[in-house]
């Protein structure tokens, strides 16, 4: 990824390879925006004529390329279009940022020149350029060696200390969300339950943070049954991994739990085979929410935050959990299983237990839940269920502030009844009926959470991209929710939720 930095030079002088600047569209002619309007002027009469030959005329997402010829000091001009607003939005700008980096070839310094009223717009850019150039080339025998190496963001909000903090915020942000990508598109067959505590205890390794992990005895001993149930039937253990941060003067507690179903078979009740293939991502919930806590961390937010993980492989054996199976949550409640494809909420009910004991102001959970939230919101947007209006209408908002779409759906009451209706247990699993699929299962987690203000996230859709990319969403793993997540934190931190 490449480095960021922030200066007050100016777009015609600054030498680099390339200068990206922002264009909007407008009725008579392309409108260069500040702060690069003198890259205009100094191209002269010839700028207009010459983006309308290319087909450039503004729109979000175009792009036109223009060799400078000594006009400016960078070799490379290119305008990105951002629609028909003068003044774009933070996340107009993310895209824009990631757009002009992608388009960039063979290049190893690059300067931005959009417009940037305020810190949001800076820490934006800076966030669109560590996004759009990510790449996961792990399995590459060949990896990509075309990335930017350095990006300078020209800005007079340079000047400032908290320009610079905003160019800092979005790198640790945006890093967070490559560190969740990364796991996210990694083989099942690498990142097995055991696996992956170890990746994320690595990764927490510099951190202000306290990683504690639970195999298959400690979780047999804390009675998780949930994890443990969904697991029995892989040759991987289970694993529960809790991340602790903890500032000298919190002024709130938050808990985040994440669903980390490390390889997805269906168990018994299993998928087809066309169904499995993605199934590595059946853990990005997980992913996000540890990312977040760690960007969290690094950023110093004066909050608590309590990070916890469940790790299980769900897979076809003799020892695997059979539709008719009770299971035992932490905690006492019991669970009759009646389709072990549904074994996320089986997974998140230990974890919920487990961070409703620390007693939290917050608890939020996320996970790639239930295909029913792809049917009803798409493949770009999460639901958000809460048992708290705040929350169910503060997420959502905080999400499209960030670029990550989310809508709210309800808690329906008569899901308790269905959930609460198995003949043997205290709790049936899954809905007897094929209806209201996502409901059912929030109604499931509610059981779990205690008198906690909660809120859940399904990330079915968005988790994971399993078509071209766009804007700055790569294919495959996108990292959704962690951008939320902290700024979430932020908004607590900032009193906002109370």
């Amino acid at each position: 990824m490449p480095s960021v930095s922030i200066s007050s030079a100016n777009a015609t002088t600054t030498r680099s390879d390339v200068l990206i600047v922002a264009a909007a569209k407008s009725e008579k002619a392309v409108s260069v925006l500040s702060p690069a309007e003198e890259v205009a002027s100094a191209f002269g009469r010839s700028l207009q004529p010459t983006l309308s030959t290319l087909g450039f005329e503004g729109k979000e997402g175009q792009v036109a390329k223009l060799p400078a010829s000594g006009v400016v000091k960078s070799a490379l001009v290119i305008f990105v279009g951002v629609g028909e607003d003068q003044q774009p939005t933070p996340e107009t700008l993310r895209r824009a940022a990631a757009t002009g980096v992608q388009a960039t070839a063979n290049a190893n310094s690059v300067s931005i020149a959009f417009p940037t009223e305020d810190d949001d717009a800076v820490q934006a850019i800076t966030e669109g350029v560590v996004l759009g150039s990510y790449r996961f080339d792990r399995y590459k025998s060949s990896p990509d060696d075309q990335t930017v190496n350095s990006v300078v963001i020209l800005s007079d909000r340079s000047r400032s200390k908290a320009g610079k903090a905003a160019v800092e915020r979005g790198e640790t942000v945006a890093t967070a969300v490559c560190m969740a990508r990364d796991w996210v598109n990694t083989g099942a067959g690498d990142l097995t339950p055991p696996a992956y505590a170890d990746a994320v205890a690595e990764a927490a390794a510099d951190d202000k943070v306290k990683v504690t992990v639970w195999d298959d005895a400690r979780l047999a001993k804390e009675n998780c049954g949930g994890v443990l149930g969904v697991g029995r039937g892989s040759d991987s253990e289970s694993r529960i991994v809790q991340v602790a941060y903890k500032p000298r003067k919190p002024v709130a507690h938050l808990a985040l739990v994440g669903k980390g179903i490390t390889f997805e078979s269906g168990g018994l009740s299993i998928k087809p085979g066309s169904s499995m293939m993605t199934m590595k991502c059946d853990m990005a919930g997980s992913a996000a929410v540890v990312a977040a806590t760690l960007a969290i961390a690094r950023l110093g937010l004066p909050i608590r935050v309590t990070c916890v993980a469940a790790m299980a492989e769900n897979m076809v054996s003799g020892s695997s959990t059979r539709p008719g199976d009770v299971l035992t949550i932490r905690g006492g409640t019991t669970v009759e299983v009646h389709n072990t494809d549904a074994e996320g909420r089986l997974v998140l009910a230990d974890a919920l237990v487990v961070a409703a004991e620390h007693e939290p102001d917050y608890l939020v959970d996320v996970a790639t839940l239930t295909g029913a939230c792809v049917v009803g919101l798409g493949e770009r947007t999460a639901g958000v269920l809460s048992n708290d209006d705040t929350l169910r209408s503060a997420i959502p908002r905080i999400a499209d502030e960030v670029g990550e779409p989310m809508w709210p759906l309800p808690l329906a009451e008569e899901m308790r009844a269905k959930v609460r209706s198995s003949d043997v247990a205290d709790l049936r699993q899954h809905n007897p009926k094929p209806v209201g699929g996502t409901l059912y299962a929030a109604a499931f987690l509610r059981e779990f959470v205690g008198d906690s203000r909660w809120a859940h996230i399904d990330i079915a859709g968005p988790g994971f991209n399993n078509e071209s990319a766009y804007g700055y969403v790569p294919k495959g793993g996108t990292g959704v929710a962690v951008r939320t997540l902290v700024a979430t934190a932020q908004a607590i931190a900032d009193g906002e939720l109370d």
